[in-house]
């Protein structure tokens, strides 16, 4: 399935759905934080474009409202995040790496992690050919 793209607001309904794998909009809505919750009918009207993307799927009717349920994996939905990120770098991954280790958000673990990542493709790829 080809991921859409979704904005933080999504994403951010998307999480609740990904962790509890279906949530009415009251649901999603109590989900967001005291100070950060957006209103009911904003969630509602995120929910349905949402379902007209095709990200989102009623599963079921319980009294009156709807539950939801994601159609997009977590990793999809991240992925294309990322690749839309490195389009706007021309698909140049460096600057995006030396942007997050200068702000400290890429640790040695994540740098070991990488290292074993590439190790293992290379491996892979060696197999193949």
């Amino acid at each position: 399935m080809n991921a859409k793209r979704l904005t933080k607001l999504e994403m951010q309904i998307m999480e609740t759905l990904w962790t509890r794998g279906q949530a009415s909009i009251r649901e999603m809505q109590e989900a967001f934080p005291g100070k950060k919750k957006p209103g009911y009918t904003t969630i509602q009207k995120t929910v349905y474009r949402m379902e007209e993307k095709k990200v989102v799927r009623r599963t079921k009717r319980v009294g009156n409202f709807h539950l939801f349920e994601p159609t997009v994996s977590r990793d999809a939905a991240q992925r294309k995040l990322i690749d839309d990120l490195l389009a706007m770098f021309g698909g140049q991954s460096r600057p995006v790496v030396a942007h997050l280790i200068g702000a400290g958000k890429l640790s040695r673990a994540d740098l070991e992690y990488a290292e074993n990542l590439l190790s293992e493709l290379k491996k892979e790829a060696g197999h193949e050919g």
